[in-house]
């Protein structure tokens, strides 16, 4: 039985893996610790096989944010997360997972651009919630050797049932607007059950590098709103057109960009061994809004 300590209590990410977890009971055994406060140093880390580290500062709207709360994401996401690696290895553990972010590579292509990130992209943050953790990986990559795997996880926009963020928002969208602007973009995304399963290979497995997981299909924005919009048996009508006026908008808000820009992953860099991308888009977006009806 593989012992797992989920470090960031309450977390999306963190409870979702936990349950997904659950269908094996007799093969995992999984365990949370609360970040918020300092107890957290006080137990011990011994027996674990894996730490998945997940407690950290969620990317927000990076432009209105004063030097103290920029201090606080470095202080949580990067910080944070090399004491926390420092005592699993001191305390014996084999394996530590960091839950990075696509935002090292910094934001996406502005409309009517693409951005595909390959082998050989080198991570360029565009803010401080990017850097922050690409300081973190550069501080935890060094402790990797034969006896303490560090895995580091940069995955895409990941979704899901409950999910907060630009998932939820198009979803809102989706269910009210009989007719939605059509973008040709192109996204790499992940559906929280497909990257559940990426990461208990990696525990499976032993792993140890950087990965950059995502669906087996690119989205676009526009053809996602669709998508949500049927699952709930709403015809969504698609307009062409608009993109020059998004575009327009694009130079007063960093928002349509974010909605509406391209950026993903070469499909190449996201392959494994073994299949992790269970669920199609279609299924994903199916089993998200209505679940198993």
């Amino acid at each position: 039985m593989k012992r797992i300590l989920i470090t960031g209590a309450n977390s999306y990410i963190g409870t979702s893996f936990e349950n997904y977890l659950s269908q094996w009971p007799d093969e995992y055994q999984v365990d949370t610790v609360d970040m918020v406060d300092g107890s957290w140093r006080e137990k011990s880390f011994a027996g674990y096989d894996a730490v998945f580290h997940v407690a950290g500062i969620a990317h927000s709207n990076v432009g209105k944010v004063s030097s103290e709360q920029k201090a606080l994401y470095y202080k949580v996401n990067t910080e944070l997360t090399i004491e926390t690696a420092q005592k699993a290895k001191q305390d014996g553990v084999k394996q530590f997972v960091f839950m990075s972010s696509a935002s090292v590579y910094g934001d996406s292509a502005p409309i009517g651009k693409n951005k595909v990130i390959t082998k050989d992209t080198v991570p360029q943050p565009a803010n401080f919630y990017g850097d922050s953790k690409l300081q973190a990986e550069k501080g935890i990559l060094p402790l990797n050797d034969g006896g303490f795997k560090v895995v580091i996880l940069r995955p895409p926009m990941i979704y899901g049932k409950g999910c907060k963020g630009n998932y939820s928002v198009l979803s809102k969208l989706a269910k009210k607007l009989p007719l939605f602007p059509y973008v040709n973009n192109r996204r790499s995304m992940l559906y929280i059950d497909n990257f559940c399963e990426f990461v208990r290979l990696m525990i499976d497995n032993s792993e140890s590098g950087i990965f950059l997981p995502q669906n087996k299909e690119y989205s676009n924005t526009s053809e996602l709103v669709k998508l949500i919009g049927q699952a709930h048996g709403k015809k969504v009508r698609l307009i062409k057109g608009f993109t020059w006026a998004l575009s327009i908008m694009s130079h007063f808000t960093g928002l349509v960009n974010k909605a509406f820009g391209s950026f993903c992953y070469d499909k190449e860099l996201s392959k494994y061994r073994n299949n992790y991308q269970l669920f199609s888009l279609e299924e994903s977006i199916i089993k998200t809004e209505v679940g198993n009806k």
